[in-house]
């Protein structure tokens, strides 16, 4: 290679090295959360555990689940910033959080609102099993507990917004609320909805898979067919967010598990039998890992007296 080639190659390697490096330097800076704004003032953050909502209003910010500690500290510094940049007060108060179940990927995140939330509201069932995890976990130290609770309906206007809380009965849990922002017509449905991804059903805290069935079909009824509904987790290639059509597909869903395994009991199969299965007939967009929750809480359901 004559000298004239190797610098033009020399070159263009370094080029190709810079550009590399700097791809993985802008990797390595970026955050590592998603925000995406539903309205003007209505989004949702997507890092590490469940779904949040939140609402950004000149009265206080609402948020909708609080995922881990590290998520909601991530989350509270956004919303800050946003509130600043739109002219608002930065010492905006946070007036509500609101945790639509119990379960950790949900409600961890609360103890970074300590002294700064003005209330925390849940479903009466949902404070109970918070307070049992946390004493079961020996995490009571960790928690922001719900002060505010309700046990069909609530509701509150802030500023333009109304936000009506629906619990329709056990489903995931028997806890679960479905938050709802009425103007903007959008409900966040916490786990009550698992797109495409296999749920966990928490039989211990008061699960009851026939009765979820139900409850969302009281929901799709409850909400307009243009209601924009917020899912608590989504499976690879799948969004948290989605219409009624979602929701009839995890109702589907649900009822396949349930077919499936109770033909397999039938049949005459032992639980770990069952257990070997990889896809629900009939259900075959469920592909994520963690089938075995639904099949043994089906299994346990169905056997049960």
């Amino acid at each position: 290679m004559n000298r004239r080639s190797f610098l033009q190659n020399t070159a263009l390697t370094f080029g190709v090295l810079s550009l590399a490096n700097q791809n993985l330097l802008s990797g390595l800076f970026e955050d590592p959360w998603k925000i995406k704004m539903l309205t003007d003032n209505l989004g949702i953050f997507i890092e590490r555990g469940g779904t949040i909502g939140f609402l950004l209003s000149k009265s206080g910010i609402v948020v909708v689940d609080s995922q881990f500690p590290e998520q909601s500290k991530h989350l509270m510094d956004e919303l800050k910033k946003r509130i600043l940049s739109a002219g608002q007060p930065g010492e905006a108060v946070f007036q509500l959080l609101i945790n639509t179940h119990h379960h950790g990927d949900h409600t961890a995140g609360n103890i970074s609102f300590k002294g700064i939330v003005a209330n925390v509201l849940a479903h009466e069932n949902s404070l109970i099993n918070q307070i049992a995890a946390a004493q079961k976990n020996k995490s009571e130290d960790k928690q922001l507990y719900p002060d505010l609770t309700y046990n069909y309906t609530w509701g509150r206007n802030i500023d333009k917004e109304k936000i009506r809380m629906h619990y329709f009965g056990a489903a995931h849990t028997n806890g679960d609320s479905f938050v709802q922002f009425e103007n903007a017509n959008i409900v966040h449905c916490g786990d009550l909805v698992f797109n495409r991804r296999h749920p966990f059903v928490d039989r211990p805290g008061g699960a009851n898979m026939k009765n979820w069935i139900d409850v969302l079909n009281i929901g799709i009824n409850k909400f307009d067919s243009n209601t924009t509904y917020i899912f608590g987790h989504a499976g690879t290639g799948y969004e948290v967010t989605g219409k009624a059509d979602d929701l009839r597909a995890f109702q589907d869903y649900l009822g396949n598990v349930l077919k499936f395994t109770e033909g397999e009991i039938k049949a005459g199969k032992t639980k770990e039998e069952v257990l070997k299965t990889t896809l629900i007939p009939g259900s075959e967009e469920w592909k994520t890992d963690g089938i075995l929750r639904p099949l043994e809480a089906a299994y346990d359901e169905l056997t049960s007296k």
